[in-house]
């Protein structure tokens, strides 16, 4: 495989890929554009935050509003739970009705005896895998 990087300062940024097929590695690179050109603006304490898609750790709904888990605090967003699902990238996950989670930002599962797991985030939060959405998360993460 070649790579070729061309910087100019007033070229439009582009990323051509030749290939004889689709791999793993073709798959990360989509992934990681996909993610870069994401645009996702939080509002904080008086202040818009864009936020970076690969730091936020879940987007959850409280009260109707949505709100996006962020290792650098939680903050509101104007756009709905299926509007993001629609145009988030592979490494989000549906776990219940009111939270999409990114797999990378979890940092356990706790399993209880009556069967359900609880999620805990890197930022601390947490949320259940409902019983609906069980089945796709355990063959998500192979478990």
């Amino acid at each position: 495989m070649k790579l070729k990087i061309f910087i100019g300062k007033t070229d439009e940024e582009e990323i051509i890929i030749r290939a004889r097929e689709k791999t793993p590695l073709i798959e990360a690179i989509e992934r990681l554009v996909s993610e870069a050109d994401m645009d996702i603006i939080g509002y904080g304490n008086k202040e818009a935050v864009k936020l970076d898609v690969s730091e936020i750790c879940c987007f959850s709904v409280n009260d109707g509003k949505v709100f996006a888990h962020a290792l650098s605090g939680k903050y509101r967003l104007k756009q709905r739970l299926f509007q993001l699902e629609e145009k988030l990238p592979d490494s989000f996950i549906k776990i219940n009705q009111s939270c999409l989670a990114n797999i990378r930002m979890i940092e356990r599962f706790d399993a209880s005896f009556s069967g359900s797991l609880l999620v805990r985030f890197k930022d601390g939060s947490t949320d259940y895998v409902s019983r609906r959405q069980m089945k796709s998360v355990k063959e998500r993460f192979g478990i």
